[in-house]
């Protein structure tokens, strides 16, 4: 497989999680049941109640917009630099069209001087939080930073503390750039003894969820529990969840979504995760053409290939 499928691979799985997830995003398993008794399956499904009649059918939401806002940093200045990400971070966040964002971030980015002083930033607005703050606003952005073909783990911690603080949020983040590191430059999988030494080394409580992932069912993740849908631990266990069981694409895509829950975010970040292990490719067709802003992604994609190849 070669590295142009890989990237497009990422990125238009990321936005293709994105956008379907939307359909089930903050419901029970239950209510999507009700809703899509035979399962969300395609953009055309999805309902059109207050929150989902905001985005057209097919189109992501902030989680694909910021890492595209990461991109397009890597893209001028061919090196991540952090101001210019953050910079590109304050100008989407007051975009007339931003949509679903995250509290942490909604946080962070309104503080007058973030762009100057983004981590420190981050971390007051953690601290404010008694440091217990671990939401999943820095691991749905984080696929992009595993285009890298050196410094992953540093990288995708700084990138990390521009909003998020938390060291599980850093774990997570390391986790999943780490993993796309590997299928992108070495067509290698990260084993589970490897993912959980990495996890080991920002919070303990990380293990849990690679565990849980690896030796259980999806169930067993609870994505849909209400009071911890938008938890990083969540959105990484469901993206090592696939990683580690779904046998394609499609198949580790609408397991995610028919789980509900916060489903766009942890969607989004399941298929980057799988758009670089099976590849642009192997995407179903239909999910590609049903995707809104499609040749901008591509654009986007072309341009960090012609860069980092």
């Amino acid at each position: 497989m070669e590295i142009k499928d890989k990237i497009y691979g990422i990125l238009f799985g990321q936005a293709i999680g994105d956008a379907l997830g939307l359909g089930t995003e903050f419901m029970s398993k239950i209510e999507a049941k009700k809703y899509y008794p035979d399962g969300l399956t395609d953009y055309s499904q999805i309902i059109r109640d207050y929150h989902r009649s905001k985005f057209q059918l097919g189109a992501w939401s902030d989680d694909t917009d910021m890492m595209l806002c990461i991109a397009n940093a890597f893209i001028e200045e061919s090196d991540f630099n952090l101001h210019t990400i953050a910079r590109n971070f304050k100008n989407w966040l007051y975009a007339s069209d931003t949509r679903g964002v995250g509290q942490t971030t909604f946080k962070v980015l309104s503080i007058a001087d973030y762009v100057e002083k983004p981590q420190q930033v981050a971390e007051l607005i953690w601290k404010m939080s008694r440091t217990k703050n671990a939401a999943n606003g820095a691991v749905m952005r984080t696929a992009i930073v595993g285009l890298l073909k050196e410094n992953v783990a540093k990288t995708a911690k700084d990138v990390c503390l521009l909003t998020h603080f938390d060291p599980r949020c850093v774990g997570s983040c390391v986790i999943i750039s780490e993993i796309i590191n590997r299928l992108i430059w070495k067509n290698e999988q990260l084993s589970l003894s490897q993912i959980t030494e990495i996890g080991n080394q920002y919070d303990n409580t990380i293990t849990e969820y690679i565990d849980k992932a690896f030796y259980n069912d999806i169930d067993s993740l609870e994505l849909d529990e209400p009071s911890s849908i938008g938890y990083t631990l969540k959105a990484l266990g469901a993206a090592l969840w696939c990683y580690f069981h779904s046998r394609n694409f499609e198949e580790g895509l609408l397991t995610i979504v028919n789980e509900a829950g916060d489903a766009d975010t942890n969607a989004a970040i399941a298929c980057a995760v799988l758009g670089a292990k099976y590849g642009y490719n192997n995407i179903p067709k239909k999910y590609v053409d049903g995707l809104k802003k499609k040749e901008y992604l591509a654009k986007v994609a072309d341009d960090l290939i012609e860069i980092i190849s």
